[in-house]
């Protein structure tokens, strides 16, 4: 499918000048006609996989007291991740952080600040394969012990074919409309001058929050469709 085709013709250097000028300027400084192209190819595919990204937020008196008290639930959230089905090469603590909590003081009281207590905040990401399995394993994390969630990213394990498709139809489309242009328009190609791409693939993430759910029924969780866009361009050097 292409995106955007656009014909330039640079016939520069117009003006009438003497021979011996001519014979002067040197085969880098002659310009020359060129034909710009630009085409892209898409492909879409649904996505098998999506990362979860949760968190275990504590507070306590004490930071030792706060850290413990998150470690304790955060082997609980991990356990319950490996019994919904995730492997444990696929969990992986992303952060975590432990700070002090401060009291909220007026202007008038001085300004001065007090810590009342520590908060530990642990974050987990976990690889989910099977976009069926992505809302009974959110479950499993809230019901061990998690209370945020910071995000779900849906992809998919064959983005590289995906990707390498689109490719061959971007480019398969730039050259089907370089040839059109050269025989509509009359002209002949003699050489590639550039070419370059971009795009690909990207994870897509999604808007998640988990709501309130029947007891007997999974968080509800859709992967929708992921699409995989590259465009190529190219410059060629036409005679005619």
């Amino acid at each position: 499918m292409i995106r955007t085709a656009f014909l330039t013709v640079a016939l520069l250097g117009s003006t009438v000048l003497p021979a011996q000028a001519l014979a002067q300027t040197g085969p880098s400084e002659q310009q020359i006609a060129q034909l710009n192209l630009s085409a892209t190819g898409e492909v879409r595919i649904s996505p098998d996989q999506a990362q979860v990204s949760a968190g275990v937020v504590t507070e306590a008196q004490s930071a030792a007291q706060a850290l413990r008290a998150n470690s304790q639930r955060m082997q609980a959230v991990f356990a319950a991740l490996e019994e919904a089905g995730v492997d444990a090469r696929d969990i992986q603590t992303s952060q975590l952080n432990v700070s002090p909590i401060y009291s909220q003081v007026s202007s008038r009281d001085g300004g001065t600040r007090q810590i009342t207590g520590y908060s530990a905040q642990n974050t987990v990401t976990a690889l989910v394969r099977g976009v069926d399995s992505v809302g009974p394993a959110i479950d499993a994390l809230f019901e061990a012990g998690a209370n945020s969630l910071n995000g779900v990213t849906f992809s998919s394990s064959e983005a590289d074919e995906a990707e390498a498709e689109a490719r061959r139809r971007a480019v398969a489309e730039l050259y089907e409309t370089r040839d059109l242009y050269a025989e509509a328009g009359g002209f002949t190609v003699t050489r590639l001058l550039n070419f370059s791409e971009s795009g690909g693939y990207a994870p897509q993430p999604v808007m998640f929050s988990r709501a309130m759910a029947m007891e007997d029924s999974a968080t509800p969780v859709s992967g929708g469709e992921l699409v995989v866009s590259i465009t190529v361009n190219g410059a060629w050097e036409i005679e005619g």
